[in-house]
């Protein structure tokens, strides 16, 4: 199985790809896709710093962070979803994997919040 910190990383990789792919070919949708790469790189980079975070709630906080950046991301993928920037089979297994990783890191803070310093 495949960690959360990787997950991300291949989340950020394929959000990366396709902004380069919407700033290319879809130039009406530059403020979308500038906004959708920030919050899909974001997530990732979050989790990276929680995993050296000097506290239990220096983790839980950027965990926190990263789990409001992959809700934001959810909302870029459904806007291009909805508008039909893109086609829905496009964009189905990338938001699929961004709302996977919002419910893990979800889970993870409410148990992170359970368990006693």
């Amino acid at each position: 199985m495949i960690d959360i910190s990787e997950r991300s990383f291949n989340l950020s990789v394929r959000i990366v790809k396709l902004c380069l792919y919407l700033q290319e070919k879809r130039r009406g949708v530059r403020a979308i896709a500038n906004q959708l790469l920030r919050s899909g790189t974001s997530i990732g980079a979050n989790i990276e710093e929680a995993r050296g975070g000097q506290s239990k709630a220096d983790f839980l906080a950027k965990y926190q962070i990263a789990l409001k950046e992959a809700r934001e991301t959810c909302y870029w993928l459904r806007l291009l979803e909805v508008t039909e920037v893109l086609p829905k089979s496009r964009l189905n297994d990338i938001l699929l994997e961004a709302k996977e990783i919002a419910n893990i890191l979800a889970a993870s803070i409410i148990k992170g919040r359970k368990i006693k310093p």
